[in-house]
């Protein structure tokens, strides 16, 4: 009873110190961003497009695969959920909402997580290993200036971009659908859905999508900077990063729809 006692106030101890130093992580980057110029040390734009590049539009072809299969998949699930109450038509509206609000942004949070995040630990956890991060600081580069904050930037600004593609590509897979189950042209099936989506639809997801943005960013430098052990323990952190990531986008999914849809 001692010891698990024990064990349980040490998985504490050390989880309130990991959320302590996520939370440095990412004041220090936004520090970083904001005053590093005043310090003749500002962030390098091409050190943030190289990463834009990496986390946005390496990704873009994977967002639109999944997110117009997800589409097609709540087209189908709606009609034959709708099909015995004979509202078939209501679909357009079930998609376009849910597409808009959560699953535009969930699906390419989950995909930037498993894909980008993976790869923000895996990089830092192996200059950790070959002390390239110890070099950097011998030479007077912070390496949350050099190794986050650029990830940081290029991950708000990609994350709203590839939800918005993300939202278009959903709603043309549920439009497809629509258009082979029930004979829908295409341009009307997006023109009422373009109708139905409000400005407050659109910004939820994008809300969220920055919201899992900043998730994703911090929790993968957080286990890259923490890696030990060699090789297997860059891909332990890899993987730690990508169960922690997406298990965070989820619960923060879940509270932000919880207190959104009831309180706005």
């Amino acid at each position: 009873m001692k010891q698990n006692i024990e064990k349980i106030g040490r998985s504490s101890l050390n989880a309130i110190e990991e959320l302590g130093y996520a939370i440095m992580l990412l004041v220090e980057s936004v520090y970083w961003l904001i005053l590093g110029r005043f310090n003749k040390q500002a962030v390098g734009m091409p050190l943030i497009f190289t990463q834009a590049m990496q986390i946005g539009v390496t990704a873009t072809p994977i967002v639109i695969v999944l997110c117009f299969s997800v589409g097609m998949m709540l087209a189908i699930q709606g009609l034959e959920t709708l099909k015995p109450y004979g509202a078939q038509g209501q679909v357009v509206t079930g998609i376009a909402i849910s597409v808009s609000r959560e699953f535009g942004a969930l699906i390419t949070g989950i995909i930037v997580a498993g894909r980008s995040g993976s790869a923000i630990a895996a990089r830092i956890g192996t200059m950790m290993e070959s002390q390239e991060v110890d070099a950097l600081q011998v030479i007077g580069i912070d390496p949350v200036r050099y190794l986050a904050a650029p990830a940081l930037v290029a991950m708000i600004v990609t994350m709203p971009i590839l939800t918005i593609i993300g939202d278009l590509v959903g709603m043309l897979g549920g439009a497809v659908y629509t258009s082979y189950e029930l004979g829908m042209p295409i341009k009307i099936y997006m023109s009422r859905s373009f109708d139905v989506i409000s400005v407050f639809d659109l910004m939820q997801g994008l809300f969220k999508s920055v919201v899992f943005a900043i998730l994703i960013v911090v929790v993968s430098v957080l286990n890259g900077f923490q890696v030990k052990g060699g090789a297997e323990g860059v891909g332990l952190a890899t993987t730690r990063s990508v169960v922690m990531s997406i298990s965070a986008i989820v619960i923060a999914d879940m509270i932000f729809t919880f207190f959104l849809t009831r309180f706005l």
